[in-house]
This record gives C-alpha cells, structure tokens and sequence, in this order.
C-alpha cells in the first residue's frame, strides 16, 4: 500500500520567551524523496494507529475557506501553508505550554483517497557513535509521541458535505486539552462522537439482552459475540458495521438486532470506530480511585463477586494465588 505525496511543506515555531513564538517559513515546497517519503508513512501510520476525535468545519472557519482557495487553483499549496502557520502561531502563542516545533503540511494520496495531514512536530536529542567511535548528540523529529496532529479526508469533505467525519484530530494531555486551541485554529467543531457510538451500542445489547429475557449465560454469551466482532474490527483497522454486525447475532422474535436499534432510536451509525476502552465493558467491569484498582470478568459478578449497593460494598470469594500469598505473608498467617 503506497503513499504518494502530491505536495509538502515545512515551517518553523521557536519559542522566544513566555509570550513570543517566531515563525520561519520556507520560501520552497520540500521536495519528495526517500527521506521525505519515509518520514510521511512513518507519521501515517503513527497517527492512524492512534484514538482520534471527529470534527467539522465550522462556518466561519478561516482555514476551511483558505483551504478551498487553494483546491480551486486560486492560491498555491505554499501560500496557503505560509499563511495558516502564522495563524496557528498567533493560537499557540496564547497558551504558556505552547513550545512550538516544526509545522507540517501535507497533501498525500492513500488508497484512492486525498489527505491533507498538519501537524506540529517536537525534536528531540541524542547521541550517536560513528564509524571512528566518535560520540555526537543529533536531534531527530520525534513522530511517535506527536499529539498536535490533525488530518482533513479532502475526498469526503468535497464528495460529502454534510458527514461529521472528515476531519479528525488528535487529543492532548497537558494543561488545556492540545485539541482546543488546535480547533480553534483549525475553526472546527466537534463532529461524530465516537465514545457516545459506542455507549449507544453497549446500552442497545443490554437493553436488547433484557427484552430478549435472556438468562445470565445468555447474556454474557451474546455480549462476547458482539466483544468478538467490535475487537477483530478495531484488530484490522476497520469500522464497526450495524449491518454486518447484527447478522453476527441470533434475532429475537425474528427481530434482528439492527431493526431493534431502529425501533427504539439509539440513533447509531451504519458504520463507526470501534472505541476499546468502552468496547472492554463488554466483557470486564474494571476501576480504579482512592488507591484501589478493580479489574475483573464480568462472568464472575454473581458467582464469586456480589455487590451490596446499599453499602457500596464488592465480596469476593477466592482471590488470585498471587495476591493471597501476598495477604498471608503480610498478616503472618
């Protein structure tokens, strides 16, 4: 599976002090070669590999109209890479943590379908030896850990208009979330949301379980199929499909499981990311506060593990052989 980059740009975000980010722009495209193409499919499949949010233009979005500028012809991919880079810097430039990097621009083609991927990337230093055994410090740009990355699918936004789904971008973890001022630059809202696609999907099995009167084995039983499906979907980098899924299940009362979404309105997608963190309750129930991890097949609840919601209160009846030695060898019995 190739990766053909049509055109690609690179600018530069120092930090001067507290307030200040300098920006120096090159006056030239980055000429593809080996080099360039390595570091593009290297950040493809980085980000690709990654938990993305959904957006969407808003209307009065600056980059989306620059951007359909420069897919009509009326100004140049470097122009339009020049200008959004000192937007992007008057964004950064708000916010203490901004530390700036390299900013990427690049419109590429993967399976037939057209990119434009942006993206501000950290270097980082170490040390090489060489072929006398002389030790240097290099600075490389460090891809694996990029979180201001987003990426615009150009064949769904102008073959579709009203998806939620052509933008995606990534999250970040420190101080203000990366994703807020990057969507204030990119003038982009929230779009399809994937985490509530797959509370939806959860909520439908169990209320489909229930009017279904299946019994616990039965129930667990079909929450592993639907398990099965989602994890070998998300395995091959693939949708969850409403479609192809409720074939994968028994119906009920010769009511399939897509015709009972429908009936009762969970709104769900014909087709979305599988989210795993939320796809993992399927099968486990888990937690973690004040100290205490909790992590356990749901299989077991009822069986060797009871809640009390009265008092708030989990039993467990045999515990790992690893953590009773532990217990025995702390309380000396």
């Amino acid at each position: 599976m190739s990766l053909d980059i049509e055109q690609i740009a690179l600018h530069q975000l120092n930090k001067r002090d507290e307030q200040t980010l300098d920006v120096v722009l090159r006056d030239t495209l980055l000429t593809p070669n080996a080099a360039v193409d390595e570091m593009m499919a290297e950040l493809h499949r980085v980000y690709s590999a990654k938990n993305k949010a959904y957006g969407l233009f808003n209307e009065d979005s600056e980059l989306k109209e620059a951007l359909r500028s420069c897919r009509k012809g009326d100004d140049d991919f470097l122009s339009f890479s020049r200008a959004a880079t000192g937007r992007l810097r008057d964004e950064l430039a708000k916010y203490p943590f901004a530390e700036g990097g390299v900013v990427l621009f690049c419109h590429y083609r993967f399976l037939a379908v057209e990119y434009l991927l942006v993206a501000v990337l950290s270097s980082r230093s170490s040390m090489r030896v060489n072929e006398q055994l002389d030790v240097s410090s290099i600075h490389y740009l460090d891809i694996n850990h990029a979180d201001i990355v987003a990426r615009i699918d150009l064949t769904e936004w102008e073959t579709n208009p009203e998806s939620t789904r052509y933008l995606t971008f990534l999250k970040g973890r420190v101080g203000r979330k990366v994703s807020d001022f990057f969507m204030d630059f990119l003038g982009a809202g929230v779009g399809l949301d994937t985490k509530a696609q797959n509370r939806g999907l959860l909520q439908a099995v169990d209320d489909f379980c229930t009017e279904a009167q299946l019994d616990k084995n039965e129930r667990q039983n079909y929450r592993q199929q639907v398990y099965t499906y989602c994890n070998e979907q998300l395995q091959a980098g693939e949708e969850i499909a409403l479609d192809d899924l409720s074939e994968e299940l028994p119906p009920w009362n010769d009511k399939k499981f897509k015709e009972f979404t429908q009936e009762q309105g969970y709104q769900l997608e014909e087709t979305f990311p599988a989210d795993r963190s939320t796809l993992r309750q399927l099968t486990k129930f888990a937690g973690s506060g004040g100290g205490l991890t909790i992590n356990f097949d749901a299989m077991l609840m009822g069986e060797r593990i009871f809640w009390d919601p009265a008092t708030d209160t989990l039993t467990i009846k045999g515990t790992p052989p690893n953590l009773r030695d532990q217990l025995q060898r702390k309380s000396g019995k």
